[in-house]
């Protein structure tokens, strides 16, 4: 499972290195890595790319469907409530989640919409895995962009 999570990392990395906040994301199915995707918000113009969402089309066109049962997401940080949503749509089977959003998340922190049993999918969630790398990778995104803005 560690492997998946590095993998999503260096995705994370990569959104770093492009100005955008650190969230990586992969899609596994079958053992292999079927899908990747990284935040791309700002180079995109587009509040929906997130890395969970590209992650989640990547992935629908490799299997041909919006279907993705079968599928584990190994994610960064906790999705925001519109990739929980899409997340429990596609059919996605288990959420493995780096760090979470005590702010924002809605996978177990401010909301839990994976597992909301009003719904007609439920996921299995596994948070923790890499937790201090995310979260390390994060906190020195918005420190670094702090001070930026302070110059």
């Amino acid at each position: 499972m560690k492997k998946f999570m590095e993998e999503a990392y260096i995705e994370a990395q990569a959104a770093a290195a492009e100005g955008e906040v650190p969230i990586g994301a992969v899609i596994v199915r079958d053992g292999e890595i079927i899908a990747r995707a990284h935040n791309r918000m700002e180079q995109d113009k587009d509040p929906t790319a997130h890395a969970e969402m590209l992650a989640i089309r990547e992935a629908a066109a490799v299997l041909g469907g919006w279907r993705l049962s079968g599928c584990s997401m190994f994610v960064t940080a906790e999705p925001c409530s519109m990739c929980a949503g899409a997340i429990v749509w596609a059919r996605i089977e288990k959420l493995y989640i780096g760090t979470m959003d005590p702010k924002a998340g809605a996978c177990g922190s401010v909301f839990n919409i994976p597992q909301d049993e009003r719904l007609n999918h439920y996921v299995e969630i596994e948070t923790g895995l890499m937790g201090e790398e995310c979260s390390g990778l994060l906190k020195d995104f918005f420190r670094k962009l702090r001070s930026e803005e302070k110059q």
